[in-house]
């Protein structure tokens, strides 16, 4: 609830802070002292529009700040977690600043934030029902949480935005998958058929390393053949000269001198070691030249299977040697694709097991809609009769949605419809009713809602207008009640009103030479005695007035 409003250099006010206490408080004062001066303060620092001409004259800037107890505003404190505005108390600050240049800065706790996130959190902490951008009823969104929270169904309907936001988010996925699955299927052909051509090839492990030197042992055969004949003739059968001879010649010259020095000993050794390295190499040669065959076909087997290993390397843009490497890329990514495919017919079955969810709880939430708007227009049109509305029909409508499109809300959305003539055929609130219309139709939706549900700090800016008599005792009676429940905020011209709150403030305006200001007083019981007074019988206060006024405060405050 509002606990406290801190107001400076707005128009008429110079520097004004006002305590509020749970209950009805009923703001009174003469025509033109600035009551409503107070509730466009408030719209300032809950976000609202602020034109530089607010600014007092003379000042440079205007300042308004306004603080809640939250204690018993769990949303407020989970919206305050979520945007990392929370504090360590129960507590919240709410604080606007305007300056002459033009310039808007708000706060929360402290913290600068934009002007949506002002008007996000004071939804939350208060309802403004007057001409002000903060009247609920003429938002579509709050005729549905009225009527979830007049069924008992706010738990399920928000049990059914969940569902519908992660069946959102799941079939997102999934179409994005689907749209997709051309292309991935496209892709999973060609890496078949690339597979199907590394198969094909069947390459295997240190083949083409082979075969490069098969190919050029093939391609110099002829040359190959010429020079072994060459060297066999060299080491052992050359006619005129062969290593081989001319070795044995050496060795048996050195053998047969008598008394060799050691000089021509180790010369022996080692000649004797050559002609056996010669006589193996000999050996050697003639063993190829046996097994040599001289085969074109088999170099052209060879060189048109490496011009076939050649050009796959080719078409993949790498080298031959990573053919191999490659082989296994394409394989790994074909399972990735294969899996995927399984991916999506998984996320399918989410998808419909979360649709199928949804639709259980939104039939759910369907019925128990129906059954309550039936209910809520009926108490709603009861209500009426009271506030000087008789004959005016409301009637809440439950218009189905596009059942291939799930909606966070339901299978339906809900509007408030009202006809406030007998006959006339029910229109939306905004097309038909006046600023005291709504003021009073919101009153009498807000006394049946509050029976279900917690309400919020209630504004009501001249609810009364337009009503008196008994109709202005009606509607105090259900200010308090209101006011029972948790904290409504009123300004009243109708002494019936006044004299049914809990708290009465009083606005006067203050004029001097070349200035004029407002304040605002709490008033005790005596002091209130006079104020209502004034309202029932103007500016000449006489004794009757004060005992009327005694009177209507007694019938108001029966326990006082």
């Amino acid at each position: 609830m509002l606990t406290s409003l801190s107001v400076n250099n707005f128009t008429l006010v110079e520097s004004l802070e006002v305590d509020f206490s749970a209950g009805m408080s009923a703001l009174t004062g003469e025509t033109g002292a600035g009551k409503s001066l107070l509730l466009d303060a408030l719209s300032m620092a809950l976000g609202d529009r602020a034109d530089t001409d607010r600014i007092r004259e003379g000042q440079e800037r205007a300042e308004v700040t306004a603080l809640f107890d939250i204690s018993q505003a769990p949303q407020t404190h989970q919206w305050l977690t979520d945007n990392d505005f929370a504090n360590d108390n129960d507590e919240c600050l709410l604080r606007r600043v305007i300056t002459r240049e033009g310039r808007s800065r708000g706060y929360i706790n402290g913290q600068p934030v934009t002007m949506q996130q002002l008007r996000e959190l004071g939804e939350m902490l208060i309802d403004i029902h007057s001409q002000h951008e903060h009247q609920s009823l003429l938002r579509k969104e709050s005729h549905r949480q009225i009527l979830d929270a007049f069924a008992g169904s706010s738990d399920l309907a928000a049990s059914v935005r969940n569902c519908q936001q992660q069946w959102s988010r799941l079939n997102q996925q999934l179409q994005q998958l689907t749209n997709a699955s051309d292309e991935l299927d496209a892709r999973k052909a060609l890496i078949q058929f690339q597979l199907q051509e590394f198969e094909e090839l069947g390459l295997a492990e240190g083949e083409l390393a082979q075969l490069e030197e098969q190919q050029q042992l093939l391609a110099n055969a002829e040359s190959i053949l010429k020079d072994s004949h060459t060297l066999i003739e060299l080491c052992r059968e050359g006619d005129n000269f062969n290593l081989q001879d001319g070795l044995n010649r050496a060795v048996q010259l050195l053998s047969a001198m008598p008394n060799k020095p050691q000089g021509l000993l180790e010369a022996e050794k080692l000649l004797n070691s050559a002609l056996i390295e010669v006589e193996e190499a000999g050996r050697e040669v003639q063993h190829h030249l046996d097994s040599f065959e001289l085969d074109p076909e088999q170099l052209q087997t060879i060189e048109d299977r490496l011009s076939a290993i050649y050009q796959l390397a080719r078409k993949h843009r790498i080298q031959a040697e990573q053919l191999t490497e490659k082989q296994n890329d394409l394989q790994h990514e074909l399972d990735e694709l294969t899996g995927g495919a399984e991916s999506l017919e998984t996320l399918q079955g989410q998808v419909d097991q979360l649709l199928a969810q949804y639709q259980k709880m939104a039939q759910a939430l369907s019925q128990q809609r129906a059954e309550a708007a039936k209910l809520l227009s009926s108490q709603v049109e009861q209500q009426f009769a009271s506030l000087s509305m008789k004959g005016a029909r409301f009637v809440v409508e439950l218009r189905p949605g596009n059942p291939e499109k799930p909606s966070a809300h339901g299978l339906e959305s809900v509007e408030f419809l009202i006809a406030t003539n007998p006959g006339a055929e029910p229109k939306p609130l905004s097309k038909i009713a006046s600023g005291g219309e709504l003021s009073r139709i919101s009153l009498a939706i807000q006394v049946i809602a509050a029976r279900h549900a917690t309400i919020p700090t209630l504004v009501f800016d001249e609810v009364d207008v337009g009503i008196g008599g008994a109709t202005a005792s009606v509607v105090g009676e259900l200010l308090r009640e209101l006011g029972n429940r948790g904290q409504v905020i009123c300004v009243t011209h109708q002494p019936q009103v006044a004299a049914c709150a809990h708290h009465q403030l009083l606005v006067s305006k203050q004029t001097g030479t070349n200035t004029a200001h407002s304040d605002i007083q709490p008033l005790g019981e005596s002091e209130r005695i006079e104020e209502i007074a004034r309202m029932l019988g103007g500016a000449s206060i006489t004794d009757t007035s004060r005992d009327h006024a005694r009177e209507l405060l007694t019938l108001a405050n029966p326990s006082s």
